[in-house]
């Protein structure tokens, strides 16, 4: 491919037809791994709160349904396996920053090794209702329940990343018997950081005019530290969340991640492990802050039944970044008998 580098064209005009080029064609300039560009590119317009502009790899459905008086949907995909189905469903949890769509590369992985995979996105983000109302992680372990029961599946591996991570492992608390493995993927709230440090309420202010160069570059620091090789194809989270805030349903957007952000503070899993049987891994990149990896490890040895798997020199995002390696840790252990004992030693 040959791309005219007229001096006469501006540099930010130049830098759009880049990054729409990268958008447009998923892996197209990986080699030259360049970094975000220091200022959103022009083109990046308002994209709405639903994301109705974002394709999925997968045809989304809707549930609908009635919680704290309010009507609303949870937006899933449900993929049928490739080829022969082995009988076995997986249920996949984002992470607080992120989508359904990002699981892409494991749905095809356990599709063709004859999964069913359910991908949801929570309600209160991604293609999901944006309800104001109290939000929690039983709340979030709930909805599984009631979308496994609307789509007919009695039992499932439950996977969730970051504060996906913690959602599913308190719905493998709270549903044991729904529940037949568990994988989280380098979960935050490993340790209970409440004590001490207070409470404050939300009192319904939020930033509903954010300064846009300042909160993209926030962006930008939050999302290259999460990935040890930064690739072009991740630049399509900051097209999102930019455009988002400049959409004109923003407000209600921040106002509603507000209620989701008090979770941490809120609540934590690290005392639901004692009680969770069920066989589990907790799978993660070792970079990710300097306490993961030990935090991962006391946590195997709190569950009762769990192994780890850390992955040398991968960041937050182990499923992005590596996902060959984490597609095969993900079929290896959702296909290993679930009344056996997990390997304790790990990796």
């Amino acid at each position: 491919m040959n791309i005219d580098r007229d001096a006469s064209r501006p540099l930010s005009t130049m830098l759009a037809f880049l990054i729409a080029l990268v958008l447009a064609v998923p892996g197209a300039l990986v080699a030259q791994t360049p970094e975000p560009p220091p200022e959103p590119p022009a083109a990046w317009g308002p994209i709405s709160i639903n994301m109705e502009e974002i394709e999925y790899p997968h045809p989304v459905e809707f549930m609908n349904f009635s919680v704290y008086g309010q009507d609303v949907r949870i937006a899933y995909m449900d993929v049928a396996p490739v080829g022969p189905a082995n009988g076995r469903a997986v249920v996949f949890h984002h992470g607080g920053s992120y989508y359904g769509w990002y699981w892409e590369a494991q749905i095809e992985a356990l599709i063709n090794a004859g999964y069913r995979v359910v991908v949801k996105d929570r309600l209160g983000w991604g293609k999901s209702s944006k309800p104001i109302l109290p939000y929690s992680m039983s709340l979030h372990a709930s909805n599984t329940a009631r979308l496994m029961e609307h789509l007919g599946i009695a039992e499932a591996g439950i996977v969730g990343h970051s504060i996906g991570g913690q959602m599913a492992t308190r719905f493998a608390f709270l549903y044991p018997e729904k529940t037949t493995h568990l994988v989280t993927v380098n979960q935050i709230g490993l340790t209970d950081r409440r004590a001490g440090r207070g409470f404050s309420p939300f009192d319904g202010e939020i930033d509903a005019d954010p300064e846009m160069q300042s909160a993209y570059e926030a962006d930008v620091r939050t999302d290259t530290r999460r990935y040890v090789e930064w690739k072009p194809e991740f630049l399509k989270h900051l097209r999102i969340r930019h455009g988002q805030r400049l959409s004109g349903d923003w407000p209600r957007l921040a106002y509603v991640r507000r209620l989701g952000g008090n979770l941490r503070s809120m609540d934590a899993v690290v005392d639901d492990w004692p009680h969770i049987l069920t066989k589990t891994m907790i799978l993660g990149g070792e970079i990710d802050g300097p306490d993961f990896p030990d935090n991962a490890r006391r946590a195997v040895e709190i569950l009762p039944n769990a192994e780890v798997f850390l992955i040398p020199n991968v960041g937050h995002n182990p499923h992005e970044e590596v996902p060959d390696i984490v597609n095969a840790e993900l079929i290896r252990f959702l296909g290993s008998d679930p009344n056996e004992s997990a390997g304790k030693s790990g990796r």
